[in-house]
This record gives C-alpha cells, structure tokens and sequence, in this order.
C-alpha cells in the first residue's frame, strides 16, 4: 500500500501527522516531515543531530560487545584441552594405519593398539578423556599448528627437524628401522643393498626421509604402512623400509609365508607424543602422567598386550 503525504494533508489534519512523524524512522525524511509541519530549519537540524546521536551510540554500544566476546575467546584458548558438558576432553590425532601401535579393529569403529592404549591411559592420569581424531600422518602436524589438535601420537619420532615446529613428551618407545623383501630375493640382505631397487615407505615418515639419503634407490611413497606391504605382495617393489615392531607385527598377524625381514637395523629412533610449542603446561602434564604409568606399571602392562614381553 502506497500512502501519498502531501502538505495539503498535513494543513488539514495535524494531529494525524504528528502519528506519522513518530512512526517514520529515517532521519532525514522525519526531519523534512517536521518542516512540512511547520517546523523551521533549526527543528530540521535538532531532529537530524538527535537520530545521528542516537546511532553514534549504537555503533558504540556493538563495538563494546564485540571487544567483550573477543576477549572470552582468547581466555578460552589459553585452557589446555577442550570441554564437553562437565568432562574435560584431550583432542588426540593419530594416523590409524600403523599396526601394531595405533589402527582401527575389524568393525572400523575403535581404535586400537599400543599408542591408543597408551594415550588414553595418560589423559586418565591427567583427569581428561581422549577424543581420537585420525589424520592423514603428513596432515597432522598442521592440524596441531592450527588449534584443532591438543596432542599427537602416532609412532612419530623424535627428530630435530620436527622438534622445530612442535614440543615432544619424554620417549615412550624405542625402534628402528628394518627391511621386509619377499622370501626368494636372494639379492637384498641388508641397507647397502637397496642402491638401484625401488623401496616402498610411508608417506612423511623417518622410513621415506632415512631412504633418500642412500643414493640409488627409487622411493615410493604410500599413504598408509599397510599400502606398503601390498605394493611388495603386487611385485610393484623389491622392498619395504619400516619401522621393526610394524614389519614384525605384519608378518604374524597376516600370517604370510613368503616374505622375510631383516636384522640390519638402520637407525635407532625415540617415539614421542607430540604437543604445540604454544602450550608448555601441557607437555609437562604429559610427562607427569607417563612418568606415573611407568611408577605403578600400567606402562608394562599395555607393552606386555602388544609386544608380548615386558620393557627391560
């Protein structure tokens, strides 16, 4: 509907107008109604300054609440960990395709294995509940640097390129890394042997870095431990180049026969749970709590699960 306003009607019904004059909101055409009504330039004015008053406030007002919820933010972000309800949550990334330490069972629902074991155990110590979150191994380093992730475990070692960009807990486990080849290959009995074959690693690990420093092999790189080992079975590679307790895990479990894995033992490694450089209190959480695990041995019982013997 249209409402035509003309100084005709408002010489005629003046209490009507001033019904629209208060109805009207925008501050210039409220003004000129006023002058229509037989105001002056300085009601123009008044009536124009008070509505501008009156939204310098406002924006005033918004930019206070904005200040104030940017503030809460930041106070929550200095709190190690997440909350859910009542429960403190520890958001935990690992890369589950690395049996024996961390992979999904048969249903794909849970996470088991020896570091997912072992984390939980350490969130209990700390009073938290861990929130497995699987990532890509390349991917969860910038998940950690981007706020999304509280710590990491997932068979990382301890190395100095990494230790640049995150903090690592106390070791919680030694390994090293081993060759898998299949049982007939006569030619590759140890490292020096792999010059001019083509190996095949997981993608961002100590296995793929170790590899390129030998000169002569052609490095093939699969997103999880498990790819590796297929691509071995498929003839697509003479070898695979991973970590001891991973290349022995498969070969019991999977019950395979034709292939075998070496005893030449290229690095020895540390694995260590991962945390931001941002968060000191909680790297020293972490260790308290694995330093306890090792106190009242729930550290050897977890071991003794996957490995089958207890840590000297």
């Amino acid at each position: 509907m249209i409402v035509r306003y003309t100084a005709a009607t408002a010489s005629t019904n003046a209490e009507g107008t001033d019904d629209i004059i208060k109805a009207v909101k925008p501050g210039l055409l409220r003004a000129f109604l006023v002058c229509s009504n037989g105001g002056n330039l300085k009601n123009l004015l008044g009536e124009w300054f008070l509505m501008k008053k009156f939204m310098l406030i406002c924006m005033a007002i918004l930019s206070l609440a904005v200040f104030a919820a940017g503030c809460g933010g930041d106070s929550a972000k200095k709190d190690s960990g997440a909350k859910q309800g009542s429960e403190k949550v520890l958001r935990v990334g690992t890369n589950a395709d690395f049996a024996p330490f961390e992979f999904q069972n048969v249903n794909g629902k849970e996470y088991e294995g020896f570091d997912m074991d072992l984390i939980r155990a350490v969130a209990k110590e700390m009073g938290y509940k861990a929130e497995i979150q699987n990532v890509n191994f390349d991917g969860l380093i910038p998940a950690m640097e981007s706020g999304n992730l509280d710590v990491i475990i997932s068979g990382m070692t301890i190395n100095d390129e990494r230790k640049q960009k995150v903090n690592f807990s106390d070791p919680y486990y030694k390994s090293g890394l081993t060759i898998i080849v299949k049982k007939d290959n006569k030619e590759i009995n140890k490292f020096a042997d792999l010059k001019g074959k083509k190996v095949a690693v997981q993608i961002g690990t100590t296995s793929a870095k170790e590899c390129r420093k030998i000169e002569g092999i052609e490095v093939k790189e699969f997103n999880s431990s498990a790819d590796t080992f297929l691509e071995l079975k498929a003839g697509g590679v003479d070898a695979v180049v991973n970590d001891r307790p991973v290349n022995d895990y498969y070969i019991k479990k999977s019950g395979v026969t034709d292939v075998r894995a070496l005893d030449d033992l290229l690095t020895s490694e540390d694995y260590g749970i991962a945390m931001s450089k941002k968060d000191a209190e909680m790297q020293k959480k972490v260790n308290e709590a694995l330093k306890k695990l090792h106190e009242n041995g729930e550290y050897d019982k977890i071991f003794a699960k996957w490995f089958g013997t207890t840590t000297k």
